[in-house]
């Protein structure tokens, strides 16, 4: 059985120390995904020191300063430590949609009730860092849009949840409220444009108006687009040349051939689904994974990360918001290694939400995900027990734990953790 509500934080220690940093945590004996057992002391937001077991303790005091203690102690025998991981590209206003009758209401409280259970299931699972994309313009005008910021503002403290605007249509007399509505949501305080050039009748066109909208705003473009027709992608990429390097392009689930080298030259960076190679931002039959795709990319060298795209809506009814089981596909696949495979949910999804990487390293942000297991790969085949840490605070613990019947005859245990 497994919980993963959001547990209290640890108790906080002096509000300030000698060495001008916050309440101290102090990790003990983690496993790295190198092999090495240490120690790691986190102060404030940061990582303040990694050592070898046993050798970190209370920060030392300057003189005439008492020593600061830390604020809190946890043994992680047994457990991997990681960066934590991200959710680059989700769509919480449809979570949960799969068994509704019909299309999910727009009625806010229960819009505002899905993302947060969203947002915080994927939480549990590791991901301290999300982008949602959330439909804007048509009937839905910026309900959608004002859940997922209500629902941002309660979750802070707890994970860093970004949103994508998306008008459906922008060029022509057609386009016109979604581009009132696009201006509209980037001043409401979405974090990014976004939507799917490719239902527009003008998709370049839609480009240009939405590269137009962000460089206004400041902020950087995520879009949708399967990648289909090569030149269409060339031209695409082109005219998002003047927000580089602040652009998303996701899933390119049907990547004409050749697509990889014209997304490489573009320095476009790509969010795959692997999942079932869709989500509800785009139409038409998931295509699944195509592990062919995501070699090209990787031979290539775009600069490739992976999201679970959906989460129990029509477009993948068994959607998981687990980053780890993106990494496991990945993997599993023989696409790529265990750790090019994590490093696609971690460091190249923090980069693709615009945050700096993570290292269990020195000064590095402390967004950290301890998972059972002794290595990379065992934790990818099967880690269920997980701690959370986002900026410095532990945001979230799952436990596991299998128990077996009495008729196993067997010299096995009877109980044991199984990851």
């Amino acid at each position: 059985m497994t919980d993963s509500t959001p547990a209290e934080g640890p108790h906080p220690g002096p509000p300030a120390n000698p060495l001008g940093h916050g309440p101290v945590l102090l990790l003990a004996g983690a496993r790295l995904a190198d092999g090495r057992i240490v120690d790691v002391r986190i102060s404030g937001d940061r990582i303040q020191a990694v050592g070898t077991a046993g050798s970190l303790g209370p920060l030392p005091a300057l003189p005439g300063q008492p020593t600061v203690t830390t604020g809190a102690r946890i043994d992680l025998s047994g457990y991997l430590l990681l960066p934590a991981p991200a959710e680059p590209h989700a769509h919480y206003d449809h979570a949960f949609s799969a068994a509704l009758p019909g299309p999910p209401p727009d009625h806010p409280a229960d819009l505002v009730r899905r993302v947060t259970e969203a947002a915080l299931t994927s939480l549990g699972y590791g991901a301290t860092a999300q982008r949602t994309h959330v439909r804007i313009g048509d009937l839905h005008g910026l309900r959608r849009l004002e859940a997922v910021l209500t629902a941002r503002q309660a979750l802070r403290g707890l994970a860093e949840l970004q949103a994508v605007a998306m008008p459906r249509l922008l060029t022509g007399r057609a386009g016109a409220d979604g581009r009132a509505q696009l201006r509209d949501a980037l001043k409401l305080g979405a974090d990014a444009a976004g939507g799917c050039p490719d239902l527009d009748p003008d998709p370049i066109g839609y480009v240009q108006i939405l590269v137009d909208a962000a460089r206004d705003a400041d902020c950087p473009v995520d879009l949708h687009t399967a990648g289909r027709d090569q030149a269409q992608l060339a031209r695409l990429a082109a005219a998002l040349a003047p927000l580089r390097p602040r652009v998303t392009l996701g899933p390119c689930s049907t990547l004409a051939a050749g697509g990889g080298p014209v997304l490489a030259t573009a320095g476009m960076r790509v969010v795959c689904l692997p999942q079932n190679g869709s989500c509800t931002g785009l139409e038409g039959p998931a295509p699944g994974l195509n592990p062919s795709l995501v070699r090209e990319l990787a031979d290539a060298r775009v600069p490739l990360s992976a999201g679970s795209g959906a989460l129990r809506d029509p477009a993948n009814p068994v959607g998981r918001a687990d980053p780890l089981e993106a990494a496991h596909l990945l993997a599993a696949s023989g696409t790529l290694s265990p750790d090019a495979a994590y490093d696609a949910v971690s460091t190249q999804a923090r980069l693709a939400l615009g945050l700096p990487p993570v290292r269990v390293d020195a000064g590095f942000p402390a967004e950290l995900l301890a998972i059972r297991g002794d290595s990379l790969p065992g934790a990818l085949s099967g880690g269920h027990s997980r701690l959370v840490i986002h900026s410095g605070r532990v945001v979230s613990r799952t436990s596991a734990v299998r128990e077996f019947a009495d008729t196993v005859a067997l010299a096995l245990p009877r109980q044991n953790h199984p990851g």
